[in-house]
């Protein structure tokens, strides 16, 4: 009985909540697996992104219903901008911000890592980060529309970096490093070990390098279309701690 009394008061706290604000609508909320910010354990969404941005929802008393959508799929809907959507764990940028609504962030990144195949003979531990992306020699796998953040996807044109452009998840790029179809890629350190043993392969098959002038981790926010209204996103901002 008290749970069923529970449930009733958090429905009742919900409705009170989505008419102060004047929204009737449920928020689609976005996500692709991608551990360890965003995966299902235990039929529960969680991960450093995915149990934070769940939590404030909640919070914020906003009803959201979840959508498991390729990155790909997620941008051309944000795009759109036709419907309340929002996605989990983006980073921010002037392209993004010009279509799109971001929240507070919900976490940040330790500094990018450099990955490359094990026995690599040029890429070594010390080398700066130009001396990497500036070199002709070496080439950068990277994912069509994705953000490395600010400064990096900066710097990469700035060298004019080489590079292969695919439509791959991570998963698939650490395979095509693996078979040296390229040089390097660029990856969070923390997500390195579960995308390793997602992809089927051994942490010993790569090195991570770490140039002591690599910018500073990046904030993941959620990023929300237009149709979002803004009174919503500072609810959803009051939720974020």
């Amino acid at each position: 009985m008290q749970t069923v009394n529970g449930l009733f008061r958090f429905g009742v706290v919900l409705a009170m909540t989505s008419h102060a604000i004047g929204w009737t609508q449920d928020l689609a909320v976005h996500y692709f697996p991608r551990p360890p910010y965003v995966y299902e354990q235990d039929g529960h969404l969680s991960g450093l992104t995915g149990a934070p941005v769940l939590q404030a929802l909640r919070s914020a008393g906003i009803r959201f219903t979840l959508q498991q959508t390729p990155a790909s799929r997620f941008m051309a809907t944000i795009q759109r901008g036709e419907g309340p959507d929002c996605g989990i764990g983006w980073f921010r940028n002037s392209e993004r911000e010009a279509i799109g609504k971001f929240s507070k962030p919900i976490y940040q990144d330790e500094a990018m890592a450099v990955i490359t195949y094990a026995g690599h003979t040029v890429l070594r531990n010390g080398l700066p980060v130009e001396a990497i992306l500036g070199n002709p020699e070496l080439l950068l796998l990277t994912k069509q529309s994705f953000s490395y953040g600010r400064e990096l996807d900066a710097q990469i044109l700035q060298w004019q970096t080489r590079r292969e452009i695919v439509t791959v998840e991570n998963l698939g790029m650490l395979r095509m490093l693996k078979a040296r179809r390229a040089d390097y890629m660029l990856m969070a350190p923390e997500e390195l070990t579960g995308a390793v043993a997602a992809a089927g392969l051994q942490l010993s098959d790569f090195t991570a390098l770490r140039p002591p002038n690599m910018p500073k981790g990046e904030l993941r926010y959620l990023w929300c279309s237009k149709a979002v209204p803004d009174a919503v996103m500072a609810r959803i901002n009051v939720g974020i701690h």
